[in-house]
This record gives C-alpha cells, sequence and structure tokens, in this order.
C-alpha cells in the first residue's frame, strides 16, 4: 500500500493547468485569473457623500446648534452647480457629488428640517472638514493592482472588476469532466429490480461534485460490462472531455472490464492506498486524438469510497486544472466531545462527521454513525472528514484534524 499523499503526489504530476479563454465578466464565476488585473479607473471618480445630510462648510458650524440657509439638492447620480455659501447648505443624498463651497457633511439624524417661506436647516453639532466624505479613489486607486494573476473570480471580485469598467477577462477555461458509472448491476431506469440488481447512485453523485468542484460536468452514462461498450465510451469520452472520471472496478483481484480496457488503451497505476474507505484507485492518461490524453480517475464502487476518493484524488486534480493555487478543501483542528472509535490496521481512517461550532466558539464533530463503505446514508449527512491516524483512535473531548466539506 501507499500513502494518500503519494497518491495525490502522483495525480498532480500528470495533471496540468488548461489554457486560458477569455470570457465576460458574468461568465467569469469560479474560474481563475490568467494574467494581473491593473485599475484603469478611479473608484469613487468624485467626491461624495458617505450618509444623508447636508454639505456644509465646516467654520459655519462650529458653534453648533446654527441655523443655516437651504439653498438646493443633490442625489446620487446628479450633481448641481449651485455652490454653498456662507450660512447655506444644500441637502445631499448618499454617493451624491459633494457641491463647491462645502467641505463636510452632517448626517441628517443631527439636523432639523425647518419648512417655511425659505427652507433652512437647524445643524445641531459640529463636525470637522473631511466628515462623511469619500474621496476620489478611496476604494480603488487608477493604476493599483487588484488582483493579481491566479485570483479566484467570486461575487464580490466580480463587483469590483465591473466597477472599474473590466468588461471580459482572460481566465483558465472550466474543465469539461466526463463521468460514467460501470457494471451490469447497475439500474438507472427506473424500472424494477431483478435479483442481484441495485439502482445507480454514484453516477449521480459525482456529477454533482464534479459540477460543485466548478467544472462543467458531462454524463457519459451506466456501461454495462462489455469491453467493447465500454471502450466506444471512454474514447467518445476522452475527445469531448477533459478528464473523465470513472466509478466501479478498481479492486485488486476482481476480474472486471474496466480494468481491462483501461490497462489496454491507457498508461494506467493501480494503487492500493493506505486509508479507509477508498482503498482501491486507479489514475492515468488515454491517449486523443484531438489534444494531449485525457486523465482517468478509477474510483471505487462502493458509494462511500467513491466519494471519499474524488474528494482526495479527483477534486484538487481538477482544480490544479483551473489553476487554482488551493487544492485541498479547507482543513481545521475540531474537538470530538464523544470521542471517534478505531482499530489498528496501517491506514488512516476518513470518518464521516457532521462539524458545528459549540457555544464555546470551537469546532466540534461527531460521527454521522454507520460508517461502512456502502452506506452512504449516513454519509450523505457528514459535513466534514475527520482524519483519524492508524490507532485507537480519538478519545472523548480529543482533537482531531478534519477536513470541511461545507460548513454553512
Amino acid at each position: 500500500m501507499i500513502s494518500h499523499v503519494e497518491a495525490l503526489q502522483h495525480v498532480l504530476e500528470r495533471t496540468h493547468r488548461l489554457d486560458a479563454v477569455t470570457v465576460p465578466v458574468e461568465q467569469a464565476m469560479g474560474l481563475v485569473t490568467v494574467h494581473s488585473v491593473i485599475a484603469a479607473e478611479d473608484v469613487p471618480p468624485f467626491v461624495n457623500s458617505a450618509v444623508d445630510g447636508y454639505a456644509v462648510r465646516s467654520g459655519d458650524i462650529t458653534a453648533a446648534p446654527v441655523h443655516l440657509q437651504v439653498v438646493g439638492e443633490v442625489a446620487a447620480g446628479a450633481s448641481t452647480d449651485r455652490a454653498v455659501g456662507a450660512g447655506e447648505a444644500i441637502r445631499i443624498m448618499t454617493g451624491a457629488p459633494l457641491p463647491l463651497g462645502a467641505d463636510c457633511v452632517v448626517m441628517v439624524e443631527e439636523t432639523e428640517r425647518v419648512l417655511g417661506e425659505v427652507e433652512h436647516v437647524v445643524v445641531h453639532t459640529s463636525v470637522p472638514v473631511g466628515t462623511a466624505l469619500r474621496g476620489v479613489g478611496d476604494d480603488i486607486a487608477e493604476g493599483a493592482l487588484l488582483y493579481p494573476a491566479g485570483t479566484e473570480v467570486r461575487p464580490a471580485v466580480a463587483g469590483v472588476l465591473k466597477s472599474v469598467n473590466v468588461r471580459e477577462l482572460a481566465v483558465t477555461r472550466r474543465p469539461v469532466v466526463g463521468v460514467l458509472s460501470t457494471g451490469d448491476e447497475l439500474v438507472d431506469d427506473g424500472s424494477p429490480l431483478a435479483p442481484g440488481q441495485i439502482r445507480e447512485s454514484n453516477k449521480t453523485m459525482l456529477l454533482a461534485l464534479v459540477a460543485e468542484t466548478g467544472c462543467t460536468a458531462v454524463d457519459l452514462g451506466v456501461i454495462r460490462d462489455d469491453e467493447g461498450a465500454l471502450e466506444v465510451a471512454l474514447r467518445h469520452g476522452a475527445e469531448r472531455c477533459d478528464a473523465i472520471v470513472s466509478s466501479g472496478g478498481v479492486s485488486m483481484g476482481d476480474y472486471d472490464v474496466v480494468k481491462a480496457v483501461l490497462s489496454r488503451i491507457a498508461e494506467m497505476r493501480w494503487m492500493q492506498v493506505a486509508i479507509k474507505p477508498a482503498k482501491p484507485f486507479a489514475f492515468g492518461l488515454l491517449s486523443r486524438i484531438s489534444s494531449g490524453p485525457c486523465p482517468v480517475f478509477g474510483l471505487p464502487g462502493n458509494p462511500v469510497s467513491s466519494l471519499v476518493s474524488f474528494e482526495l484524488f479527483a477534486r484538487p486534480a481538477l482544480r490544479q486544472m483551473m489553476g487554482h493555487q488551493t487544492l485541498q478543501r479547507p482543513a481545521a483542528v475540531a474537538i470530538a466531545p464523544d470521542g471517534l472509535a478505531r482499530r489498528t490496521d496501517g491506514k488512516v481512517h476518513f470518518a464521516r462527521v457532521q462539524a458545528a461550532f459549540g457555544l464555546d466558539g470551537r469546532l466540534q464533530v461527531r460521527t454521522v454513525g454507520a460508517q461502512g463503505s456502502h452506506q452512504l446514508a449516513a454519509t450523505s449527512l457528514a459535513n466534514a472528514l475527520a482524519v483519524l491516524p492508524d490507532g485507537d483512535g480519538i478519545p472523548a473531548g480529543g482533537q482531531v484534524p478534519v477536513m470541511l466539506l461545507s460548513l454553512g
């Protein structure tokens, strides 16, 4: 057996970043920038008010409370040619440009509006020059480095890019990943089960995991135990896709068409990894006509093993192909209030757990229950994997490293 670190290193050394494409910013979500982004504009482009209130001259309100004549109003998206003179004020809304002559803004809560033949405002507090103002370039200065190459475009990043008029962006393109399951026992059409048959679940789960990773998932179907049909599906998938994720047929000692076909048409490494679940794992490169070789991830058929194997090996490799700098799920150290039991077997166990923050603010994990590699129902409730080194497990109240699958 080899360690999961060695298995992952083998995969990462053979998967490479994809080519760049230019897309509208709105289509770049989850993708990674190829070049640094330099701001071409100031944000904001003019001095504006940070609050709703009155634009005034600071020197006029040093003896507050004072009465000022209201000589105009300016809203966001508008402007005024009227300057603020001595003893005057202009009503101003958040985001509106500061009128000439004013040097500060008093928020409306510190004022009292007096309506009459001539509108006045009573200012109840004095404020220094610059109060409640946003200066030119206060958020972003023209010429500043906004984002280095390798930045993932998230919603806030997209918003910033549009704020400086970046409309298109060079990014590493989104991988197209084909997913297939193999086996005569799998039923995927809702028909009644014959003796020995089971419902397909891995392909459905893996398609969702691929999409969650940020890739375009392609359903390559359920392939029967027929070498010819499987070879056609794999070769066809390799021409359409940047990578293939296959579930089933990688266990040592089992005769399976997956091993027979992939061993013949691809450069494969069939591994036994010192982990539980997901001990069997295969990875290789399938030659194709259209371009360079297509990575193939051979995951175990047991559904929990398939999920864990994807998280440990396929997901980091796909993220590397996308240009991400962080490949693994977030890691943390948690408390196991009830402990996490296991037996010595020479493997690292990835226990499926529920993680949540306790009243003391510390991350806590508890087992989801059944830990069998076929028991997907229990695993479906897990939002983290607890990493248990070989030994007797974690005592009650002990610390354990965890891989966070989600935490919301």
